[in-house]
């Protein structure tokens, strides 16, 4: 059993840190999809990072909106990977026995998943909401036409709903991250305990 105990270890480190990767790749190409058709509609002059912005089609600003959470996802997905790779450093995924760092790298990892999952969600599903209801697509239909740039329609969601796809996996990633440590802490224990079955039969 503490065989396959440790290969599934092994296995779950790597499987979080392949989740923080997969959201910083997330986080890169969130916004691409804006940028080529909203962007576009707008002043060369109007700020990424301001109130000030200058449009031919209603609701594009959501793209210059988005920018910060953009920017804070990707540091977010950075800190992730740090956690996940953390793992490694306190030999989560090779020792046979836990001590006091790997509960704390192990917590430390699910709780930031977590926790980055959620902000996720709730942020991307506001995104999501802001974009179906104060795009004005008919007009940005016409501009495409004119200026032969992206069309993106109402259906076009992916990237929102890539997001809480991503989150799920941050979320399951980190349960299963506690089962194995829970799972190692019953085996730890039963080790113990047949040790100790032993010496006393050796000193009786």
């Amino acid at each position: 059993m503490y065989k396959k105990q440790m290969k599934f270890q092994r296995l779950v480190c790597f499987i979080v840190l392949a989740a923080s990767v997969i959201l910083f790749i997330y986080s890169l190409g969130f916004a691409t999809d804006l940028y080529d058709a909203l962007r576009q509609t707008m002043d060369g002059d109007s700020n990424l990072y301001d109130d000030k912005y200058i449009t031919v089609v209603k609701g594009a600003e959501i793209y210059c909106q988005i920018q910060p959470f953009n920017k804070n996802l990707t540091t977010a997905a950075i800190i992730l990977i740090i956690c996940s790779l953390a793992l490694f450093v306190t030999n989560n995924h090779s020792r046979r026995k836990y001590y006091l760092a790997n509960y704390i790298t192990v917590g430390i990892s699910s709780l930031a998943n977590v926790g980055v999952a959620i902000w996720n969600i709730i942020n991307v599903a506001g995104f999501k909401n802001q974009y179906l209801t104060t795009v004005d697509f008919e007009a940005l239909k016409a501009f495409s036409e004119k200026w032969d740039t992206l069309y993106i329609d109402q259906n076009s969601t992916f990237w929102f709903d890539a997001g809480f796809v991503v989150s799920a996996i941050l979320v399951v990633v980190s349960i299963i991250n506690i089962l194995n440590l829970i799972w190692k802490i019953k085996l730890m224990k039963d080790e113990a305990q047949i040790i100790k079955e032993g010496m006393e039969d050796t000193n009786a």
